[in-house]
This record gives structure tokens, sequence and C-alpha cells, in this order.
């Protein structure tokens, strides 16, 4: 009688490889500490954008005699838009810009536009809503400036630095990835905002 011999299985005790696990560990603790440092990242960016919004809308306001001189601000008679427009000298808007200077509509719509996007910003709520003011105010100013002109009206040198990007480009730029990245969380409001019921159903408030 054939006897068939079958392998014994013997129950094998394995440990927990501490090397996988302190692995794992590890490179979640490296994921974590990415994220955070890119979310403060962000969050320090949007704030320094934001002050230089708020700032240019004080400054026009009250003349603290830096860009705007004492005496000059807006509350004393002053207009934020007639140096700037009236001094456009290049570009297929000029004649526009220059129409435009000073007048009512204009100072109330850049200002408002400034302090919109300055608080946004700095308060870290409604940053999609601040991308669309905040890019359109930039292409309107980057028009006016028009780097790509190597020579003004009048047949000067406009010594633009580069043809394509100047700093209202930056801005708009900077301002779409903070939207995008929803940085108002972190040091800001953002997250309180997003909770409220008008946002959460209207998601372009956010």
């Amino acid at each position: 009688m054939a006897v068939q011999n079958h392998p014994q299985h013997h129950p094998r005790f394995r440990f927990p490889s501490h090397h996988r696990t302190g692995t794992a560990q590890a490179a979640t603790d490296t994921t974590a500490t990415t994220t955070a440092t890119r979310a403060y990242a962000f969050a320090s960016l949007r704030l320094l954008t934001g002050f230089v919004f708020l700032w240019a809308f004080l400054d026009k306001t009250f003349g603290f005699g830096y860009a705007t001189p004492s005496g000059k601000g807006w509350i004393d008679g002053g207009s934020p838009t007639k140096g700037f427009l009236s001094s456009v000298a290049a570009g297929p808007m000029e004649s526009t810009f220059h129409d435009w200077a000073g007048a009512g509509w204009a100072n109330w719509l850049f200002m408002l536009g400034l302090l919109g996007v300055g608080v946004a910003l700095v308060s870290g709520v409604a940053l999609r809503l601040a991308a669309v003011a905040g890019t359109a105010m930039m292409a309107l100013m980057w028009i006016a400036e028009w780097p790509p002109a190597k020579h003004l009206s009048d047949g000067s040198l406009s010594m633009s630095p580069n043809p394509f990007v100047d700093y209202h480009l930056v801005y708009a730029v900077v301002i779409i990835a903070l939207a995008a990245a929803g940085a108002g969380a972190t040091w800001g409001l953002g997250r309180v905002w997003a909770k409220l019921p008008i946002v959460r159903d209207h998601t372009w408030l956010r």
C-alpha cells in the first residue's frame, strides 16, 4: 500500500517590519511637512499681495506722502486716476485712457477694485472674485503701460524692460494661483467663509 507523504505546513510567525513601518511613517511625515510648508508659503504670498493692493488704496485715499503726496489724496479732492491715465503715451487705448482720466466713475471703480481685492486677499475670502477683478485691473494697467512699445507716441524711447512681462502680469498670475490653491484657509477666514450657506450654494463666491 503506497503511502503518499504530504508536506506539512507549519505556521510561521512573522514579526512586523520596523523598516517598512518606519519608511511609511517617514513618507507620511514628509508629505505632511511639505503640505504645511506649501500652505504657509501661499498664505504669506496672499498677505503680501493683499497688502500691495490695500496700501495703494490707503495711500491714494489719504495721501500718506509716498506715491500720493500729502494733501493730494482722494479725500482732499485729488483724483486717483488722473495722473496715471493722463500720462499714458503708448498703446491702442491711449486716447481712451486720456478720456477716462479723472472721471468720477473711473475713480470709484479703480478705488473700489483696490479695496475689494486688498481686503479679499488679506482676509482670505472671495478669492475667486478677487482673481477676476484683480486680473481685469492688471490687464487694463498693462495695456496702459503697453510694454511691447519701443517708442512712445512722441517718438521717444519707451525704455520698456520687457516686451511682454511686467509686474502687472505677474500680480495677475499670482492672484489667480492663490484662488486656485484655496490660499485663504491658512492664516485667513477661508474655511469660515466656505461654510456660509450662500458660499456653499455658489462656489464662485469662494
